[in-house]
């Protein structure tokens, strides 16, 4: 949609937008959204980065059925937010149960972080199985007067 329609459509319908092409009402309070999501074949990209630094307020299974990444970052580093969130992570290995096809995933965590390292440890066995990698890395970039973790990533 151009500005233009976007900006009629939420003057003729006051407290409604639009998302991802669907009418919302802007009064909703919910974290997630109870519109239903169009069903259609997954989308399969080679690098997807998981929403909201992992965090599990909108990231489900069905995320991991429909976006199929040969690598996924988590980039969350925040325990008191829940960010990476332990249910999303399980998510990632139940939407690729799913998918039919070993395809090898690799996931990127951009921080070492308990939840990390526990998920790690505890599902390495399932992991295995659908053929999901965990990259860990310990190299470090040093910019000017700042340093910080870093994976290199080659395509």
């Amino acid at each position: 949609h151009t500005e233009d329609e976007l900006s009629r459509s939420s003057h003729s319908n006051p407290g409604k937008s639009l998302v991802n092409g669907i009418k919302t009402n802007l009064a909703s309070n919910s974290p997630k959204s109870s519109l239903p999501v169009p069903m259609g074949p997954p989308v399969y990209v080679d690098l997807a980065y998981i929403p909201n630094h992992c965090s599990g307020k909108n990231t489900d299974p069905e995320f991991f059925k429909r976006v199929r990444a040969s690598y996924y970052v988590v980039s969350g580093n925040d325990a008191a937010n829940g960010e990476p969130s332990r249910a999303v992570l399980d998510a990632l290995l139940e939407g690729k149960s799913q998918w039919g096809d070993n395809l090898q995933v690799t996931l990127i965590p951009t921080h070492d972080t308990e939840v990390t390292r526990e998920w790690y440890q505890q599902t390495h066995e399932k992991q295995q199985e659908l053929n999901i990698m965990v990259l860990a890395s310990s190299s470090t970039v040093v910019m000017q007067d700042e340093s910080f973790p870093a994976c290199k990533i080659e395509f």
